[in-house]
């Protein structure tokens, strides 16, 4: 019955969602990505972009908008690199491969986010390969996985950035976890060992906490926030401590940054949807 009803709400729910969901994207093309950017740079931030693939997109449709990416930030004055999705790409060597070449003498750097933890194994062999061909690259940790600890070895060992996130998905390894002892924990392992440490968490006191670690142990670091979500007790943290502030812009496919996939088994995120599109927020900052 349970299952039932959740299966109704969504039905019922979805297209308002996915109305919400357009608050948090740039827009459906590279231009907009790159119009938000530029508004970015004008007030002293950075960014990232990522197009975010729809349902049923083929990897070869996904790495021609990644290569349409890079050809445009390397046309740009902007201090901005590409998020990329392994599984959105299947996980292809030959299209990262394609991509690699097109980005190594832009010097676009390719970060590749983190999504489901059965894909983590085969996106970190392919972080390995891009580190083995030269290219400007990045990795993401995400804070609610054990593994995450080990990763940072890897991370550290190919001298590459590190984004640390809380996580969307859950640990197979087990979820009696406390997020924010987590997140600290993978960031006290990066600081004054990793390249770079980027901290993308819109929490106030995990921001604090977090950037103060890394800056005690001298390690470059930046604070990364969700385009369209509420940012501006994190904003005045992170210029409180003279750190740098970057935006994560996505644009193509609307998503709610708390996770359509996810509404199935918590169908309170469909409240915040339509709490949205009512009020006209830009987010509840519930991730």
């Amino acid at each position: 019955m349970i299952a039932q009803l959740r299966r109704l709400a969504w039905s019922s729910w979805r297209p308002i969602a996915e109305r919400a969901a357009r608050a948090y994207v740039a827009g459906p093309g590279l231009a907009d990505a790159l119009r938000v950017c530029h508004a970015l740079a004008g007030r002293g931030d950075a960014a990232t972009i990522s197009w975010w693939d729809g349902d049923g997109e083929s990897p070869r449709r996904v790495a021609d908008a990644y290569l349409a990416a890079v050809r445009g930030l390397a046309g740009e004055s902007l201090d901005c690199y590409l998020s990329i999705k392994a599984p959105s790409l299947g996980f292809s060597h030959e299209l990262l491969g394609e991509l690699v070449e097109t980005a190594r003498p832009t010097n676009v750097s390719l970060h590749f986010d983190s999504l489901a933890a059965e894909g983590a194994d085969r996106t970190w062999a392919l972080v390995r390969e891009v580190a083995g061909r030269g290219a400007s690259l990045g990795c993401t940790l995400p804070a609610r996985w054990r593994r995450s600890l080990r990763d940072v070895e890897q991370a550290v060992a190919l001298g590459i950035p590190v984004r640390v996130v809380k996580g969307q998905w859950a640990d197979p390894e087990g979820s009696d976890r406390d997020i924010r002892r987590d997140f600290l924990a993978v960031v006290e392992s990066l600081a004054g060992r990793a390249r770079r440490v980027a901290v993308a968490t819109h929490d106030p006191e995990l921001t604090r906490a977090a950037l103060a670690r890394l800056c005690a142990a001298g390690t470059p670091c930046e604070l990364e926030l969700l385009y369209g979500l509420p940012s501006r007790a994190p904003l005045a943290i992170a210029r409180a401590a003279g750190v740098r502030v970057r935006f994560y812009v996505p644009y193509g496919h609307a998503w709610l940054p708390y996770c359509l996939s996810q509404a199935r088994q918590h169908p309170r995120v469909l409240w915040w949807a339509m709490r949205d599109l009512l009020s006209g927020s830009r987010g509840t900052g519930q991730c």
